[in-house]
């Protein structure tokens, strides 16, 4: 559905994308993850022909974006981060433009408009004012309008911001059933959510590209070590030095004292889970034992541990 090859995107003074590649095959949900100023926005802008590229190419459903750009619009629905609306506008009456402007007839926009309405939860304000809605509502809008045409390939900036917990899942939930319908590539900074949508994450950082893979690889691959807590009552200088002895433990440090209890931080080697030899020595020492848990690593520890590496090996030694 997407390919993209060697894309560059140069401003005056500096490279917002650096020689990008990469496929997004149809059906896909992908996310499109980055810090601030990784270059995402941008290279949606230009996936959607907002902008132009500087070098490189890259086509959407076969269509190459500078040469075939209006086909390629036909193509692709887009939710910025921002979703600019007209807000003087019912939201009825602004779906069916933005329909008939995509090359809808007055019939099929209709029903195309009502569907989408009914996608999005917005059936309820369809004769309110644009301009009367709250932020999750025009969210909601901008979502109904990349719709309403029916394309081949969804790309959504940014499309939980301003909204709450249960929007948020409501979100979730309706991108998981447009994934049926829908080629998705997303880009948002909630990463929980990520994680239980998306069925790969591409991961750019100062322009480009450093990781492509499932969630739960990129999770594997983590090169940072485990974390166990550990809180029984014992003397916690002593709990640290016998902790530290059992194979596997990088290091063990006491972090609080909740009057006899002593809380102690256990890192291990990656993918090493100590647990039972923990336990082992628990019961050996007679420690009364509250607390033994290991904390499991997400997509946001992997997102954390690729940029910062990256962020390591780009600075000036």
């Amino acid at each position: 559905m997407i390919h993209v090859s060697h894309l560059t995107k140069r401003y005056a003074g500096r490279t917002a994308v650096d020689s990008i590649s990469f496929d997004v095959g149809r059906g896909e949900i992908v996310g499109f993850l980055g810090p601030n100023g990784a270059g995402k926005s941008t290279t949606l802008r230009i996936l959607t022909c907002f902008l132009s590229a500087t070098e490189g190419s890259a086509t959407v459903a076969g269509h190459d974006i500078f040469k075939e750009s209006i086909q390629v619009r036909r193509k692709v629905g887009y939710m910025p981060e921002n979703v600019p609306l007209y807000t003087d506008m019912r939201v009825n009456e602004y779906l069916r433009f933005r329909a008939q402007i995509k090359g809808l007839g007055w019939r099929e926009s209709r029903r195309a408009v009502d569907e989408a309405m009914d996608i999005c939860a917005l059936t309820e304000v369809s004769k309110k004012l644009i301009g009367t809605l709250s932020k999750g509502y025009r969210q909601r809008v901008g979502l109904a309008d990349a719709l309403v045409n029916k394309p081949d390939l969804l790309i959504l900036d940014e499309p939980t911001n301003g909204l709450d917990p249960n929007q948020i899942r409501q979100v979730r939930e309706l991108i998981r059933q447009l994934g049926e319908r829908h080629t998705i590539l997303i880009s948002t900074h909630i990463l929980h959510e990520v994680e239980m949508t998306c069925g790969r994450v591409i991961i750019i950082d100062r322009g480009r590209i450093r990781a492509s893979d499932t969630p739960q690889n990129l999770v594997r691959r983590l090169r940072s070590a485990g974390t166990v807590n550990l809180e029984v009552q014992a003397d916690p200088d002593l709990v640290v030095a016998e902790v530290a002895k059992l194979p596997g433990v990088v290091s063990a440090k006491h972090t609080d004292t909740r009057q006899e209890w002593a809380s102690i931080e256990i890192r291990t080697e990656t993918n090493l889970d100590v647990r039972e030899e923990l336990f082992d020595l628990i019961v050996k020492k007679g420690w009364p034992l509250r607390e033994l848990s290991r904390h499991q690593a997400s997509l946001e520890d992997a997102f954390v541990d690729i940029t910062h590496q990256t962020a390591n090996e780009d600075s000036p030694s």
